[in-house]
C-alpha cells in the first residue's frame, strides 16, 4: 500500500531552536496512527507542518506520490486534511450548527440554507449520540460538549486525514468511547487518523500504529501490536521512569495529622452550589489528594480554599486562625495559592513573556507601588527556568509558544515565587504529556520534604497514590471517604468512588 499522506525529512527551526530535524511520518488510508512524546518533542510542530499552519525549513510533503507545499490551512484542507485541536477554537458567540459548517455552509439561491444546515448538523451529531439544541449558541454548552463539536466539525470537512491532537483530554470515559467508535467508522471507510494523546491506554485501545518523537528526532514508527508499553515509555522518555514515580516510604510517619500548627484545616465548609459540609486536614509537608468523578466537587474544594467560591458555612483555618477568603487576593496574602485546571483559560496570559507570567502573582501580593525590577523580575525567571527545567532559548519567549508541560510549568513557578504555605493543584499534569508528568509528580514529593502543605486533585488514580498521604474521594459535592496507609490503592479508590 502507498500511504495517502507521507512527510519525509521534514526539518523546522526557529530562531535558537531546533523544533524538528530530519523526521518521517507516513500513514495509511484506514488506520490510526498515535503520534507520540514529551512536550516538546516535535508534535505540535509536525502537526503544523502537515496542516499548513507553519512552513517547513527543509523536507517534502507527499499525497498519493505527488509533492505538495501546503502555504495555508486552507490549503492543506482543500487536500484533504483536517485538524481538530485540543484548546476548542470554534466560535462560542455563533450556533452549534454554524460551527459545524463555518465556511462551507449548505446555501440556496446564493444563500445560506439554515433547514439544510440545521438537519445536516443534526445528522453528524447522531453519530456522537449528541442530542443537543443545534441552533442554540455553542457557549451555552459544557467545554466537553464544544469539544465533540470541534471533532464533528473536523470529521465532516475531512476527506483523506483527520489530525485529532488530545482529543479526549476533555471526555469522561462514556464519551471517550463514543468518538472511538466515530473513529471505527471512518477508519472502515478509509479515513486516516492522526491520534495524538497522553493516555497509553487508549492508544493501544484504538490505533494501529505508532510513531514516537524526542526531543525534535523519530524515535521509531511501530506496530501497536508489537511494542510492549513498557518500551514505549522507554522511547518516548530515554530514561528509566522507575525513580521518579517510586512512592514515598512510610508516608504516615513523617507528620500526623491534628498536631501540626501549620495545617490548614476545613471546618464543616459549604458553598451554595458547589460543596456540601466538608472537613478536611492538609497538615505541614503532606501532600492530600482529591479523588472523584468529574462534578464530584474536586475543583468546587479548591475555588473553596482559594477565595473564589464563598462559603455558605463552616470555616478555613491555617494554624487554628480562621482565615476570611472572600477573594483570591485574601488567600494570596494568606499564603494560599492555586494552579487552576485550565491553564489556557484561567492559568496563563498567552502574549506575554515567560517571565512576565512568572512574576505576576508575586508582583500582585506585593503591590503594585513596590515595583520588581526587570533585573530582579530576570533573576527570578531564570531561576525557575532552570529549578524547573522549562525548555526556553530565554525568558522574554511569549508563553503561548511553549508546549502545554512547560506552560504548566510556568505557572507552576509563578506560585512558588509566592512561597506558600499551602499550594492547590487542580488537575496538575492534564494533557501534558508522560516525561514531564513524571517531573511534576517528582516536585510535589521534593516540595512536602521541603515543608509545603499541597492539596492536589487528579483523575489519574495511579498519580495520586503515587504521591500522596492520604487521597479524600468526593462524590456528588459530598465527601465519601478518606483512604490512607494500606487501604491507600487505586483500587480501594475506585471502589469508594463507584459505591459511594
Amino acid at each position: 500500500m502507498q500511504p495517502v499522506l507521507e512527510l519525509k525529512h521534514i526539518s523546522k527551526r526557529y530562531p535558537g531552536v531546533k523544533a524538528l530535524e530530519n523526521v518521517d511520518f507516513r500513514i495509511f488510508a484506514g488506520e490510526v496512527h498515535a503520534l507520540l512524546g514529551e512536550n516538546g518533542a516535535g508534535k505540535s510542530t509536525l502537526v503544523k507542518v502537515m496542516t499548513g499552519a507553519e512552513s517547513k525549513t527543509a523536507g517534502e510533503i507527499i499525497i498519493d506520490n505527488v509533492a505538495h507545499e501546503f502555504a495555508t490551512p486552507i490549503a492543506a484542507q482543500k487536500m484533504g486534511i483536517s485538524t481538530v485541536y485540543q484548546e476548542v477554537n470554534l466560535l462560542p458567540n455563533l450556533s452549534v450548527a454554524h460551527n459545524l459548517f463555518l465556511g462551507h455552509e449548505p446555501k440556496r439561491y446564493g444563500l445560506i440554507d439554515h433547514k439544510a444546515m440545521t438537519t445536516q448538523a443534526e445528522q453528524l451529531l447522531s453519530r456522537f449520540k449528541l442530542d443537543i439544541d443545534v441552533n442554540a449558541d455553542l457557549a451555552k454548552y459544557s467545554v466537553a460538549v464544544q469539544q465533540l463539536v470541534a471533532i464533528a466539525r473536523g470529521v465532516a470537512m475531512s476527506a483523506q486525514v483527520l489530525v485529532l491532537d488530545e482529543p479526549t483530554a476533555s471526555l469522561d470515559a462514556e464519551e471517550v468511547q463514543t468518538l472511538f467508535a466515530v473513529m471505527e467508522q471512518l477508519r472502515s471507510q478509509g479515513v486516516a487518523i492522526v491520534f495524538i494523546t497522553h493516555f497509553l491506554d487508549q492508544v493501544y485501545q484504538i490505533s494501529d500504529r505508532i510513531t514516537v518523537l524526542r526531543n525534535g528526532k523519530q524515535v521509531g514508527e511501530y506496530l501497536t501490536a508489537e511494542l510492549p508499553q513498557t518500551k514505549l515509555v522507554e522511547a518516548m522518555l530515554g530514561k528509566e521512569l522507575q525513580q521518579l514515580t517510586a512512592r514515598r516510604s512510610n508516608p504516615d510517619d513523617k507528620h500526623m495529622a491534628g498536631d501540626d500548627e501549620n495545617a490548614v484545616t476545613f471546618s464543616n465548609v459549604s458553598a451554595k452550589g458547589s460543596i456540601q459540609e466538608f472537613d478536611l486536614e492538609v497538615p505541614k509537608g503532606q501532600a492530600i489528594g482529591l479523588a472523584g468523578l468529574l462534578g464530584s466537587g474536586r475543583t468546587e474544594v479548591c475555588n473553596a480554599l482559594f477565595g473564589i467560591d464563598t462559603l455558605s458555612s463552616g470555616s478555613i483555618s491555617l494554624g487554628g486562625k480562621v482565615l476570611q477568603l472572600s477573594q483570591p487576593s485574601d488567600a494570596i496574602h494568606a499564603g494560599i495559592a492555586l494552579c487552576p485546571e485550565d491553564r489556557k483559560t484561567d492559568g496563563i496570559i498567552a502574549p506575554l513573556s515567560i517571565r512576565e507570567n512568572i512574576i505576576l502573582a508575586l508582583q500582585a501580593k506585593l503591590g503594585w507601588w513596590r515595583y520588581l525590577s526587570k533585573t530582579k523580575q530576570q533573576t527570578l525567571a531564570d531561576f525557575y527556568i532552570d529549578k524547573l527545567q522549562i525548555a526556553t532559548p530565554d525568558a522574554d519567549k511569549p508563553i503561548g509558544q511553549l508546549s502545554g508541560g512547560n506552560q504548566q510549568k510556568v505557572i507552576l513557578a509563578r506560585w512558588l515565587a509566592v512561597e506558600p504555605t499551602l499550594l492547590a493543584l487542580d488537575e496538575p499534569t492534564r494533557g501534558i504529556d508522560i516525561g514531564a508528568h513524571a517531573e511534576i509528580l517528582a516536585l510535589i514529593k521534593s516540595l512536602c520534604d521541603e515543608g509545603m502543605s499541597l492539596l492536589v486533585t487528579s483523575s489519574e488514580l495511579e498519580e495520586l497514590v503515587a504521591f500522596a498521604n492520604k487521597v479524600v474521594v468526593l462524590r456528588d459535592r459530598k465527601k465519601v471517604t478518606e483512604l490512607k496507609g494500606q487501604q491507600l490503592t487505586s483500587q480501594h479508590v475506585m471502589q469508594a468512588i463507584a459505591e459511594g
